[in-house]
């Protein structure tokens, strides 16, 4: 026991004595008393790891600042490119009604008996074999009953059926209850032309009761005949295929017609015109 106690207070004496000398060479090298050095030993992993911290949140700050700053861009961004859509969209626009108006002025020069009334489609309508859309023009501008609705490019679009103040129901070419009586341009044949009402003819015309010796081709022309109702030489639609009728007597053509009335947005109104 007396041996053992002996060699344990041998090593904590060599150890004192070394670390006294490890400190006496320290503190002569650096020209730190004792109690700084033991403070600077216990503060040192601490200030590294408060030095680390700040480091860190310093670093959050800024990706924060920087994303808020992002989402401030990409929202300015995105307000700068919906209105140069918007300038886009209205360009076009203008530059449709442009178009059309140049259209009109042709329309009218050629037909000087023309008087016209431009409106715009506010609703449309389709059930069965029924086609019809509502314009924003009424009797408020002298819209009546039975007149022709046509683009400015002179394609038939329908007939005034019903009349408001501000407002009127036009029954579109589609529509299977109107009858127009019209003729291929290039042969001269004349029929009777109707809404395709057969099923699966959905968005075609048919033309009625032509001579069964016509001669009908694709893409041939068909243009209105001329009445009391209709001016004449309004453009109905195309050719795209042609037979003979259930009698066997007379052939009929199935047109494609002028104008896509799902399409459209604006017409024109012919108030005035010379039947004769």
């Amino acid at each position: 026991m007396k041996h053992f106690f002996t060699g344990r207070v041998r090593v904590v004496l060599v150890t004192a004595v070394l670390l006294a000398i490890v400190l006496a060479v320290v503190s002569s090298l650096t020209g730190l008393k004792l109690p700084q050095m033991l403070v600077q030993g216990v503060l040192t992993p601490f200030r590294a790891g408060v030095s680390k911290l700040a480091d860190q949140s310093q670093q959050l700050y800024d990706y924060i600042f920087s994303y808020e700053t992002l989402l401030a861009e990409n929202h300015a961004l995105k307000e700068q490119i919906a209105a140069i859509e918007d300038e886009a969209r209205d360009a076009y626009a203008i530059k449709q009604e442009n178009e059309e108006l140049r259209a009109m002025l042709g329309l009218v020069s050629t037909n000087e008996d023309y008087k016209l009334t431009d409106a715009y489609i506010i609703s449309t309508s389709s059930a069965d074999w029924s086609s019809t859309f509502t314009i924003n023009r009424g009797t408020n501008v002298g819209i009546q009953e039975g007149m022709c609705a046509v683009t400015a490019y002179g394609e038939l679009v329908g007939l005034v059926s019903e009349v408001g103040v501000n407002y009127s129901v036009v029954k579109s070419v589609l529509d299977s209850s109107l009858e127009i009586s019209a003729t291929i341009a290039a042969s001269g044949h004349s029929g009777m032309v109707q809404g395709g009402y057969a099923s699966g003819l959905e968005g075609l015309l048919r033309m009625n009761y032509l001579p069964s010796s016509a001669t009908i081709r694709n893409h041939d022309q068909v243009v209105t005949t001329g009445s009391t109702v209709y001016p004449r030489n309004l453009v109905l639609g195309h050719v795209v295929d042609a037979g003979f009728d259930d009698t066997g007597v007379a052939k009929y053509a199935l047109l494609q017609p002028a104008v896509d009335i799902r399409s459209l947005e604006h017409v024109f109104i012919i108030t005035e015109y010379n039947a004769g």
